[in-house]
């Protein structure tokens, strides 16, 4: 991918930031903006395999390749573990995206106590503790970014996986929140709503020849969204040139919403 033609932060240059869920999809494209940031990049990821073929590809066109640490995220003591790791090899972080999530269908009916919990767990849960952890070492750096992970299915008010959406609605009422409350020792945070973004898991699942007819219906634009669009966002709200934004909410979507 060529993305040099894009902005370049110079205040992301050494800068420690890890990424939830960086092994696939939107989480691998923020893996490699942040090392062609030149970035000190580290990600956690269950999926070992694509991770390890990430960290190959990057290694072999950068300087900096990321630190990947395997981790399921929804067991927290395993998430301490892996932020402590990653802060003990990169510093304490600077930059938290919580990106990791799954937005499995499933009928409402369907849905028992122990998988809405699962679902909480995958898709919200382990932003707080993330945050939480990484806190007192960005309040010892002077101050830092999160950045949340949410989506438009709820804004949009879409059916079909109403675990999914409640979580993600839930981001928003979360990443304002700790803005307040960080907001003293100079942490900022936001969250990032994309639209329906095109990685392979949503091509490989989702996307049929009526859904490519809807999006050229719905958005306002008439091109395909893809990671790096998502990725562009982040490194703008993670930089100093974002420096006093904060508690926001911010739609990628094309125009969908």
């Amino acid at each position: 991918m060529k993305i040099d033609k894009f902005a370049k932060y110079p205040s992301l240059i050494n800068k420690p930031v890890m990424i939830t869920g960086g092994g696939s999809g939107i989480g691998a494209s923020l893996v490699e903006h942040f090392v062609e940031q030149d970035s000190r990049v580290a990600f956690i990821d269950i999926l070992e395999e694509q991770s390890a073929a990430l960290v190959d590809d990057l290694d072999k066109r950068f300087s900096n390749p990321p630190l990947y640490v395997k981790c399921d995220l929804t067991d927290i003591t395993e998430l301490n573990n892996a932020v402590d790791r990653i802060t003990s090899e990169l510093g304490p972080v600077a930059v938290l995206v919580n990106n990791a999530g799954n937005d499995e269908r499933h009928e409402f009916q369907d849905v028992t106590s122990s998988y809405w919990d699962q679902r909480m767990a995958v898709n919200l849960k382990h932003q707080f503790f993330a945050a939480q952890r990484v806190y007192e070492g960005m309040k010892s750096r002077g101050g830092g970014s999160i950045i949340n992970l949410s989506s438009t299915t709820w804004v949009m008010g879409e059916g079909g996986y109403v675990c999914y959406t409640t979580a993600k609605s839930a981001v928003i009422g979360f990443t304002r929140s700790i803005a307040r409350d960080f907001g003293e020792v100079n942490i900022r945070a936001n969250a990032i709503l994309p639209g329906w973004v095109m990685t392979d898991r949503q091509i490989d699942l989702w996307l049929t020849p009526e859904g490519e007819q809807e999006i050229n219906d719905r958005q306002a634009l008439k091109h395909k969204l893809y990671p790096e669009d998502v990725s562009r966002m982040a490194l703008f709200l993670a930089s100093d040139d974002s420096q006093m934004i904060t508690g926001q909410s911010f739609i990628v979507d094309g125009g969908w919403s």
